[in-house]
């Protein structure tokens, strides 16, 4: 340094000035530029209490929209240098289309924000930006996540229910509106109740359907007959799509027995060709109460996480529907009528690993049977437990393994604290019934072999003759799965099938008017 000229060192401390003077000049200009082009006006904080002291009835959000106005220093979320964001009007259109997704409680101040929105969109407002962010939290909770998971229990729902973090999906909204639109944010099924709610909209709004009087005495209507009523059956189900022209014909002929057959088959009846007055009863179930139906299910779809379909295999049991469904790869490899608990011992809906297969097992009696079954037949007859192929087990009792034992050659287990599982039984005639809540709350499967031979399927230690060995050998013996399977089970009383049928189930454990009456709530 001592080296350098006098004139040299005044000229590199210039040049070096001269650059760091540019450089904050650039760096000036690019703040400039950023603070020009973004959008961070604030708002006084008191506003807030004061819209909720003009607002009252919106004041159930009033603690998540003061968060969200803090973790954003009290600045405008819906307002960009522009005016009012696409994320506004895309959520004062769905707040305007409530009625598609099923929600049928009142909307608060919705007569006010009308009016609001058609002022100036230039210039915030603050009555319009916190109206938005109340009715984002509305929304999302109306219809993204549905009601909280403790009035849910209270509907004895103990399925783990969908997570939604309300801030990272405004988030994404603010990023790109276009995913409130987004097919993905439910279960299929939803969607699929959606356009059939809309269908049966379309049918109440012309009018809905009559009722079918029938003449005092009616018995049945076979095929061949003849009457007044076969035709006012044949309008009935040209209405719901289950025969394609509506005739006028009185005659009972083959088309409308297929149409009959359709209709049997979509509303739980055994499918004969006979017309019971059952049946008339149930096409006399009047539409407002059908659309009831499809909205408090759209409500069940919105608990369950999309995940649950993308798993690699899994076994759902709809309890109004008396029926298992087994799914790999996204595929149905099984269909299988099943027992559920009766209106005593509701079978649980909620979920497990399934774990363990059990060959030839050993029926443990549960205590309350026990008492009330059991030791009364004992003491009327003191060979009741060698005539049931019974046993003491210290002070338990046990049915030893056999054709006749209540669980049949085998049982699936999915270890939970409800004591539940699924199992065979040697009562098989039951399956052929309509109505099927006879079980204590276990699930009775039809297809048990089925079942455990598209479950060991993968296991080279299994062939289906080794299985049917195990099952009749007359001794326990327990398998632990190498892979565990998700178990379903839920309270489902309507479906839209792969073809598009709307089917109704009998809600065997009235739960339908209980939640609906949550749905409607006024806040």
């Amino acid at each position: 340094m001592n080296n350098i000229p006098l004139y040299r060192l005044l000229l590199m401390i210039f040049l070096v000035s001269i650059s760091l003077t540019s450089l904050s000049c650039v760096n000036k200009e690019k703040k400039e530029k950023n603070k020009k082009d973004s959008f961070s006006e604030s708002f006084d904080s008191t506003l807030v209490e004061t819209f909720y002291a003009k607002y009252p009835e919106l004041a159930e959000y009033k603690e998540q929209v003061v968060l969200l106005y803090q973790k954003n220093d009290y600045d405008y979320i819906w307002y960009d240098k522009k005016g009012r964001k696409e994320t506004a009007d895309v959520i004062f259109n769905r707040i305007n289309h409530l009625f598609e997704d099923g929600v049928i409680s009142k909307v608060p101040y919705k007569k006010t924000l009308d009016e609001l929105f058609q002022k100036d969109s230039d210039k915030p407002d603050i009555d319009v930006e916190l109206f938005l962010s109340n009715y984002y939290f509305y929304y999302a909770d109306k219809v993204v996540q549905g009601i909280d998971t403790k009035k849910s229990r209270e509907l004895e729902w103990y399925m783990p229910r969908k997570k939604l973090s309300y801030a990272a999906y405004m988030d994404s909204l603010l990023v790109d509106p276009k995913i409130i639109y987004n097919k993905e944010q439910h279960i299929e099924q939803y969607y699929k109740l959606k356009a059939v709610l809309k269908k049966y909209r379309a049918i109440e709004q012309k009018g809905g359907w009559d009722a079918i009087a029938v003449p005092a005495g009616f018995i049945s209507i076979k095929p061949g007959d003849s009457s007044a009523v076969v035709a006012k059956i044949r309008t009935r189900l040209f209405l719901t799509g289950d025969i394609d022209v509506d005739s006028g014909s009185k005659i009972y002929e083959e088309k409308l027995q297929q149409a009959v057959l359709k209709y049997k088959k979509r509303n739980g009846f055994t499918l004969t060709r006979t017309i019971l007055p059952k049946h008339i009863d149930e096409m006399n179930v009047p539409i407002s109460r059908r659309i009831r139906t499809i909205i408090v299910n759209m409500e069940r779809c919105r608990w369950i996480s999309t995940d649950v379909t993308k798993a690699k295999e899994f076994i759902a049991v709809n309890i109004p529907s008396y029926q298992l469904t087994y799914f790999k790869k996204g595929k149905v490899v099984l269909r299988s009528n099943v027992v559920v608990g009766n209106m005593m011992n509701k079978t649980v809906i909620f979920s497990g690993m399934m774990s363990f297969i059990v060959f030839s097992p050993y029926w443990n009696v549960p205590t309350s049977i026990k008492e009330k079954e059991i030791l009364p037949g004992i003491e009327k007859n003191a060979n009741y437990l060698a005539e049931h192929n019974m046993e003491w087990e210290g002070e338990n009792i046990r049915q030893k393994p056999g054709k006749d034992n209540s669980l049949g050659l085998v049982k699936f287990l999915f270890p939970n604290n409800n004591n539940i599982y699924l199992h065979d039984t040697p009562a098989k005639e039951l399956f052929s019934a309509e109505k099927r809540a006879f079980s204590h709350g276990c699930i009775r499967v039809e297809k048990p072999k089925e079942l455990a031979n598209l479950i060991l399927e993968d296991d080279n230690k299994w062939t289906p003759e080794k299985i049917d060995e195990a099952m009749n050998k007359g001794e326990e013996s327990w398998h632990t799965l190498k892979n565990k399977i998700p178990v379903y089970i839920a309270y489902f009383t309507c479906w839209v099938d792969d073809e598009g049928n709307i089917n109704f189930y009998k809600d065997i454990y009235e739960r339908d008017a209980r939640l609906a009456a949550m749905l409607v709530e006024d806040k």
